[in-house]
């Protein structure tokens, strides 16, 4: 999240107590206290309140990660259980909490290429192992040469060291500089402000063919991979792609001998309505990464998931790719395969769908507010970019801090949205709640968010 609560006047934060909690707020502000959470909400205490606490709809599920909501007692029954029986054994041991996620991916979630893979702690471990495995096969293979990793203008890819040199996410890179090595970006799908200043189709997707050109300006026999979020997350807001566009980056990324990572930490398991977001466009990369979804947020778990041809090369030369200490810690298996069993039984994927529909088509309803530049996105995966004008695009002052704003102003309604933004989309308002959301969570949503905004923008006049 870029931007937390900007202001402590909230008398539920505790601010004596919150004021401890050692780095995670900035200056000026303070964390939210929550006591618990159950299915689409999460409470804060309210002495004010008759139950002593105040449900807040989380329309973010967290960090766009509680796809199941909230609450649920099988993931954690299912750790404690395997944790009794192995509380940890070395990442390359088959465990039977290990085999059994393996077996449930393979069979319902994956594309049936991608047979060979690895668990992590999260999204930014998932990341950074996608990018040494990438290298790694090159450099088994011989390929020495082969190291520079493209990433894209206007993504995320996590917080190592790795994943900020191929991310376009400048504020998070800020200050790290001198140690992320100057690796080449491609231009961002955004086509409300086209880097290109072309208009959809008449681009001819403009934005797939600029990757050619930049690998035969670097020197194709220098790059290892290119690594994209198939839908772009809180950098940008929820940015789709033109449906050419994925068919079109494999199709260059094979010709020059380069892998193909989709970066589905945000987007996989049934966050944009289907089981992961390039089935959209029906390609398969040669290594996704997952996250967020995998555990639910029931666990810190992520995975990498690679075509055999990858590993291939590695295997042969007797060469490795070292793992982390928790990769395929058994009981966040456990909680990770309780986790998907559930949004399998309970068709919850195609729910998303059905729900992200009736939503997309109440927050069109914001299309013409004067402060609303564009509303995008696939399933319950939608941004709303929040512009001083609608009609030329101008955005407020960095200093005005508008998404952060809309955040304040969507807690006192009630409501919890993700801020985000980065230039030059710089303020956008990313929703991704829960999957089991109903009718009252999107009227409740989508009228709170107009009345944040609104809020937000008269702060800003």
């Amino acid at each position: 999240m870029t931007d937390p609560l900007p202001e402590a006047e909230d008398p539920r934060m505790e601010p004596d107590r919150a004021r401890q909690y050692p780095f995670a707020a900035p200056r000026g502000s303070l964390p939210l206290r929550v006591s618990r959470a159950e299915g689409a909400y999460f409470y804060t205490p309210d002495p004010e309140a008759p139950s002593g606490e105040r449900a807040i709809l989380d329309a973010s599920a967290g960090a766009i990660i509680a796809n199941l909501g909230h609450g649920r007692p099988e993931p954690g029954e299912a750790f404690a259980r395997a944790s009794a029986r192995t509380s940890y054994a070395l990442p390359p041991f088959a465990t039977e909490e290990r085999v059994e996620l393996v077996e449930r991916l393979r069979r319902a979630w994956l594309p049936p290429e991608l047979n060979r893979m690895v668990f992590t702690s999260g999204g930014s471990e998932s990341v950074d192992a996608a990018i040494r495995l990438a290298r790694q096969h090159h450099v088994s293979a011989g390929r020495t040469g082969r190291w520079k990793v493209i990433g894209r203008d206007l993504s995320y890819h996590g917080v190592t060291l790795a994943t900020l040199a191929v991310g376009g996410h400048e504020r998070r890179r800020q200050g790290l500089e001198p140690w992320l090595p100057d690796l080449p970006k491609a231009p961002a799908c955004y086509c409300l402000r086209c880097p290109f200043d072309r208009s959809y189709p008449e681009c001819e997707v403009a934005c797939a063919s600029a990757l050619e050109e930049l690998i035969e300006r670097e020197g194709a026999d220098t790059i290892a991979a290119f690594v994209a979020e198939p839908i772009g997350g809180s950098t940008a807001g929820a940015l789709v792609p033109p449906d050419e566009y994925w068919p079109t980056i494999v199709e260059i990324c094979r010709r020059h001998g380069i892998l193909v990572i989709a970066d589905e930490v945000m987007t996989g398991f049934g966050r944009t309505g289907v089981p992961m977001a390039v089935n959209h466009w029906q390609v398969v990369p040669d290594v996704l990464v997952g996250g967020k979804g995998l555990g639910c947020g029931y666990v810190p778990i992520g995975g990498v998931f690679a075509r055999e041809e990858v590993v291939a090369p590695i295997v042969e030369a007797g060469d490795e790719v070292m793992f982390f200490t928790y990769s395929g810690h058994p009981p966040s298996c456990a909680a990770a395969n309780a986790a998907l069993r559930i949004v399998e039984e309970e068709k919850l994927v195609q729910r998303c769908a059905e729900t992200g529909a009736r939503l997309r088509a109440r927050l069109d309803r914001l299309a013409d507010h004067p402060h609303v530049g564009e509303v995008r996105g696939r399933g319950l995966l939608l941004g709303i970019e929040i512009v001083k004008d609608r009609r030329t695009l101008e955005p407020f002052p960095a200093k005005d801090r508008i998404s952060a704003h809309v955040t304040s102003a969507g807690v006192a309604e009630g409501v919890f949205f993700y801020p985000g933004g980065c230039e030059p989309a710089r303020d956008v308002v990313l929703l991704g709640p829960p999957f089991v959301i109903g009718d009252d969570e999107i009227e409740k949503i989508a009228s709170g968010l107009e009345r944040a905004i609104d809020s937000a923008v008269s702060r800003a006049a």
